[in-house]
């Protein structure tokens, strides 16, 4: 079955900590435009901060790309997380919990595909990193 996805619909720049809430609640606001539950909508702003925070500490900057899906009868939020250096030199590695590189506790990439209904993540060293996630909205708000 063909997934549709719409064209971007946000964009969001993300170079420092406080670009970080600003995803989040684009996040947050895009998922409950398409009928998302507050749980689904938090789980999606969670993955979102997750992700760009990791931007923030490892990347420096990077952006969030996010949009609208629609397969079949349902929705959801299609969610493209990208920056271009350093790249995850052992990608099994870092969806491990407690694996950090940092002082974090290593929980970033692992939460955000637990969150998430699909996760995929393509990363090269010296080109970056690129995680496009999804989730559907099970239910629609009556």
């Amino acid at each position: 079955m063909s997934c549709l996805t719409s064209p971007v619909e946000l964009r969001v720049p993300v170079r420092e900590e406080s670009d970080v809430g600003v995803a989040r609640r684009r996040a947050h606001e895009l998922a409950l435009g398409q009928g998302f539950r507050e749980g689904g909508a938090g789980a999606i702003a969670t993955a979102v901060s997750e992700l760009a925070r990791n931007i923030v500490l490892h990347a420096g900057k990077g952006e969030i790309l996010l949009s609208v899906a629609r397969e079949g009868g349902r929705r959801g939020v299609v969610v493209v997380v990208r920056d271009e250096d350093p790249g995850i030199r052992d990608v099994e590695a870092a969806m491990l919990d407690g694996y950090s590189t940092g002082r974090g506790l290593g929980l970033g990439l692992s939460s955000a595909r637990r969150l998430m209904d699909e996760f995929t993540l393509v990363s090269a060293l010296g080109k970056g990193t690129t995680v496009t996630m999804k989730k559907w909205a099970h239910e629609p708000e009556r």
